[in-house]
């Protein structure tokens, strides 16, 4: 009698645990989508030591730097995990919190005022004083909310671009910046955007959308399109500033000439670019890529699966 308890115990386990896998909700609809075959670390991505001479800058107990740049005044500014907005000596010597949005600052540009332009993904688009004073310059578009604002560039004519990820998972509302990549990615329904902000007018519009996490945009030498990241789908696009609410997930016919891929199939998640010396554009990746998340692409219901098992067996 005893073991048949156990058996029947067991057995209600098994099928309470199979329910669970099964039907228990998740905040993701998964979409299919054929990921191309990675490439391999070869070619021009093959191993090398050219970054072997780093020399590491101490940020005293901060961490999750996303995103660096000089401003006008030859200091150096990064933005870390705690919200801060930290400035520094070139040589890392100097460090002071400069601001703290509330929120957490991603990408930021400086505009002809010497202002720090920062792409929150808490926030929204935010402009920072000399002096540290904060100020909200646009939180959405077309009455809809800009959730995850992580990269901004400032063109010579003061307009604004910056890729707003994802439409469907704000880090506020999820857990962070990171669990909401995880859930945009894993869904794929390619919900990210570029938009526009124009300071002289206070308006904002979207450039172009469909994009599988916009992560990070860089300004053309001549100004005339974008250099975008789309993260989850491993490639880079060249967009056209004055291309209006593109959709480059479905771009119709002749629409090649406003947006196109640049760099497809690469070898890791592309995250944040950034111009640098001799119109050279430096891109980063934020992870390698995984076999895991790649037979995956076309099983939605094993993605859908993988947000039941506990967080350490997710496949990041």
């Amino acid at each position: 009698m005893r073991w048949g308890r156990l058996g029947w115990g067991l057995g209600g386990a098994v099928l309470a645990g199979a329910a669970y896998l099964a039907w228990w909700p998740v905040p993701i609809e998964p979409v299919a989508w054929s990921a191309p075959t990675a490439p391999g670390y070869q070619g021009v991505h093959a191993p090398n030591q050219r970054l072997a001479g780093l020399r590491m800058i101490d940020l005293k107990g901060e961490i999750g730097p996303e995103h660096i740049a000089l401003g006008r005044d030859g200091k150096l500014y990064t933005t870390v995990a705690s919200g801060n907005i930290l400035r520094m000596n070139p040589d890392g010597s100097g460090q002071e919190v400069f601001a703290n949005t509330g929120g957490r600052v991603l990408g930021f540009d400086f505009d002809a005022a010497g202002h720090l332009v920062a792409a929150d993904a808490v926030k929204g688009l935010l402009s920072i004083a000399p002096d540290g004073k904060v100020r909200l310059l646009t939180n959405q578009v077309g009455g809809d909310p800009i959730r995850y604002a992580d990269g901004v560039v400032v063109a010579k004519s003061g307009r604004m671009y910056l890729s707003d990820a994802s439409t469907r998972f704000a880090p506020k509302d999820w857990g962070g910046t990171f669990e909401a990549s995880v859930l945009d990615i894993l869904e794929q329904a390619s919900t990210g955007r570029v938009l526009e902000y124009d300071p002289a007018t206070r308006a904002t519009r979207v450039v172009a959308r469909g994009i599988s996490f916009a992560n990070g945009v860089a300004l053309s030498q001549d100004e005339k399109s974008l250099f975008v990241n789309e993260t989850g789908k491993y490639r880079v696009w060249k967009i056209a500033v004055d291309a209006n609410d593109l959709d480059i997930g479905q771009l119709p016919a002749g629409a090649q000439a406003q947006a196109r891929v640049l760099l497809d199939n690469l070898p890791g998640y592309p995250d944040n670019l950034m111009r640098g010396l001799d119109g050279r554009i430096w891109l980063g990746f934020a992870k390698p890529r995984g076999a895991a998340i790649d037979n995956m692409a076309g099983k939605p219901w094993l993605r859908r699966l993988t947000l039941r098992l506990p967080r350490v067996l997710w496949p990041i």
